[in-house]
């Protein structure tokens, strides 16, 4: 297919799943991760089959999940099997911002589709769309949608029922998607700024309304972090449509974390001739344990251990007394570089920072005489300084944080990741995040409750607070 210029100019070339771009883009390592990669592959290829079949698979998880790695592994494995029509990985970290953006997706995916070989007819009616409108592409995301994949299936003679045609699209890193800003704010200072939110749901809208039309032949699968917008969509919008999928322990992670470990210890002994006793078991084991089921960490301290700064053991001793030792040399930056930019992708990262702080890292919001957590809903009503607070400091740490439902009054916040803690905690970690005086926030907090109107609603829990003090 003879490309256009104008159709060239709207592609973001980087977030294909095989780009040059993503040449050092996390994979799956060997005979890791198989469970959940079966289990897209037999749903993009029996799917129809199920008593209710689903056209959307909705990947999710903590952050660190490994969510790009299986994205990418299950490309690959689609891409080979002839099963794979077109994709999209988006990435807030790209050099190139139209990875970033919604501007270039639907004629990235387009693209695509134009270039497989079981497609021809369909790419010639896209270049008829591009010659006969070159302005489509500054049309809104649906009407693109519409224009460029719809009409040119819609029109296709040739039925998408032969084996040759592909069967899925993939879309990576929903929630790395930004908003793009259509008000100039310097000359409109009334105007509202586009929030990526907003933009995250016009996408989902878009694709939904593509799997809900009779000709569309293509099972999407999403990979995203639980955001509260994306949740709110495959919850209340999109659930007869969606097959959710999330990251937990149902797919033994701690036993793919395990094959890896021993895969990456047996190439650091080849490397450095060590004797294969190296490390123990129980050292591969506290690793394990470590990671709370989140491949980043283990990822992590592996690359830590592979540099070249010090013998091996030197490196994997440093990682297993780091909460001891003055490490000069973070062995943990990719990881905390992560933490760190989701919580200050908060309305207010020191805010969140603090009640995070008080929450996990001190004892005064437990039970007293244990270390059980209190409820979620008492450490709400502790910590908000009005109605609804909480929605907006936690909003969206829904990566990295378990929240309960809004009814629920007896669970507790609780973390995807042990090792977050250890970045509260440690200010060469968490910088300028770090929460120095917690005694203190917690102390202003008590007074405030008992100088505010609201006092007498909450004398019931003062004898659980009150002997911390």
């Amino acid at each position: 297919m003879h490309v256009p210029t104008e159709l060239q100019e709207h592609i973001a070339a980087g977030a294909m799943h095989d780009s040059a771009e993503r040449c050092d883009a996390p994979k799956c390592h060997p005979e890791t991760r198989v469970a959940v990669q079966d289990e897209l592959i037999e749903w993009i290829e029996h799917g129809e089959e199920e008593e209710a079949p689903k056209k959307i698979a909705w990947v999710t998880g903590p952050a660190g999940g490994g969510k790009t790695a299986i994205m990418g592994s299950t490309a690959d494995t689609c891409q080979e099997m002839g099963l794979l029509a077109c994709g999209f990985f988006f990435s807030s970290f790209a050099v190139s911002a139209n990875r970033r953006s919604k501007r270039c997706l639907v004629a990235t995916l387009a693209y695509q589709l134009g270039q497989h070989e079981a497609l021809h007819e369909v790419g010639e009616r896209l270049l008829s769309c591009v010659e006969r409108n070159p302005a489509v592409f500054e049309k809104q995301l649906e009407v693109q949608l519409d224009q460029l994949l719809l009409q040119p299936l819609r029109e296709s003679r040739r039925k998408p029922d032969g084996p040759s045609w592909p069967k899925v699209i993939i879309i990576d890193g929903l929630d790395e998607c930004e908003a793009d800003q259509y008000n100039d704010v310097a000359r409109s200072p009334h105007a509202t700024p586009r929030s990526k939110e907003a933009d995250q749901v016009e996408i989902l809208s878009a694709l939904l309304k593509a799997v809900n039309d009779p000709l569309f032949p293509f099972r999407i699968i999403i990979a995203s972090r639980p955001e509260p917008a994306i949740q709110s969509f495959f919850t209340d919008i999109a659930h007869h449509t969606t097959r959710k999928i999330f990251l937990d322990d149902k797919y033994n992670p701690d036993a793919d974390m395990l094959l890896f470990l021993e895969s990456k210890f047996k190439a650091i002994q080849r490397r450095f001739q060590l004797p294969s006793s190296w490390p123990s078991k129980n050292v591969k084991r506290h690793l394990v344990g470590n990671a709370s089921g989140q491949f980043i960490y283990v990822a992590t301290v592996m690359r830590f251990i592979e540099g070249s700064s010090a013998p091996p053991h030197e490196l994997l001793d440093q990682v297993m007394a780091l909460r001891r030792a003055d490490v000069s040399a973070n062995p943990f930056a990719p990881l905390d570089a992560l933490y760190t930019h989701i919580i200050n992708s908060t309305p207010n990262p020191l805010l969140t920072a603090g009640w995070l702080s008080l929450i996990f890292c001190t004892p005064y919001l437990q039970e007293p005489l244990s270390e059980n957590p209190l409820p979620a809903r008492f450490s709400q009503l502790f910590l908000e300084s009005s109605l609804g607070e909480a929605s907006y400091v936690f909003g969206g740490l829904n990566s990295l944080i378990s929240i309960p439902p809004v009814e629920d009054h007896i669970l507790p916040y609780s973390l995807f990741h042990k090792s977050f803690t250890d970045f509260l905690d440690e200010p060469t970690r968490c910088g300028s995040l770090h929460v120095e005086d917690r005694r203190g926030l917690y102390r202003a907090r008590y007074l405030a409750i008992w100088q505010s109107k609201l006092s007498h609603n909450l004398f019931f829990f003062s004898y659980s607070l009150f002997f911390q003090l």
